[in-house]
């Protein structure tokens, strides 16, 4: 059972850092077991025996995502806990799609990025029942329609950017 448990923490903080940077170049000789925290070796103990053939990368990331685990509240790691058991619950093809997405959305513009966020939070604000109201009217859009609404959303992102953001109109002079 604790065995299971280290298991899925150690493949949680593989899942944490999905999206983050590179840490390491690939010149870079890796992050030796020993010089892990004790509290590092026991979270990631479930890799320990394979772990010098590791690619430095990952093992950057393991240890970054170890110090990370160790300083969230029970409330957070609950919340990572429920999206790893998302992530183990998803098909290879859905995590293939998943990375495809954070891949896309790595490459949008800075504001662009900000204004997904934005809208995320919006979403995740809604009250259950809100959101899944909004889910299910979005379902059922036929693939046109949902085209469309999108096309329509981005005139009018591209109309409000061009808009002047000048004051009121320029008063209009009577002849003397």
């Amino acid at each position: 059972m604790i065995v299971d448990r280290t298991s899925r923490i150690a493949t949680l903080l593989a899942t944490l850092l999905l999206g983050a940077s590179l840490v390491a170049q690939a010149d870079d000789p890796g992050v030796a077991w020993q010089a892990l925290t004790p509290e590092q070796q026991q979270l990631l103990a479930p890799l320990a025996r394979g772990w010098d053939q590791l690619p430095p990368e990952r093992q950057a990331r393991l240890a970054t995502g170890a110090r990370r685990w160790s300083t969230m509240t029970p409330e957070q790691r609950a919340r990572a806990q429920e999206r790893l058991q998302r992530w183990q619950d998803m098909t290879p093809e859905q995590r293939s799609d998943m990375r495809q997405q954070m891949r896309r959305f790595e490459q949008l513009p800075p504001q662009e990025q900000a204004r997904l966020r934005q809208n995320f939070e919006r979403f995740r604000k809604l009250s259950p029942e809100d959101r899944q109201a909004l889910r299910e009217r979005w379902e059922k859009l036929t693939p046109e329609q949902r085209r469309a609404f999108r096309e329509q959303q981005g005139a009018r992102r591209a109309d409000r950017q061009a808009a002047p953001r000048a004051g009121p109109a320029p008063k209009k002079s009577s002849p003397p």
